[in-house]
């Protein structure tokens, strides 16, 4: 069960979990063959990225443990940023912006058009 999932409050369900784009594995998984990248590559396989029906939560950490949450009612704009490689691959970040200062990014998630929509189709 991940993290998200045991934190759930009354009658929250998730909706979607986005998961960090597969090319990001590459250079942690070839330079783990050296123990160099094997932190980097741990870091990727336990970062979880969730959207549920009242909020969206980052959780990273091995060990330790880390999570940012923006409550949906909170969101001011969903941000798409993407670059060449990205374009290319299907890699991208979404910024999310909050009332106040409050930011929250899921950086390099997986077809990230698709990750926003998804989003935004729980703000409406």
């Amino acid at each position: 069960m991940s993290y998200i999932e045991k934190t759930l409050t009354t009658d929250e369900v998730v909706i979607s979990i986005f998961s960090i784009h597969k090319f990001f594995y590459i250079i942690p998984a070839l330079s783990s063959l050296v123990l160099i990248g094997i932190p980097s590559l741990l870091k990727l396989v336990f970062t979880e990225y969730s959207l549920t029906n009242k909020r969206i939560v980052v959780k990273t950490g091995i060990i330790g443990r880390s999570t940012e949450e923006l409550k949906l009612s909170k969101v001011e704009t969903v941000e798409l940023r993407q670059s060449i490689l990205g374009r290319i691959f299907g890699f991208g970040n979404i910024v999310l912006s909050g009332t106040g200062a409050s930011n929250l990014v899921l950086k390099t998630v997986a077809d990230p058009v698709q990750v926003k929509k998804t989003i935004d189709n729980q703000l409406i």
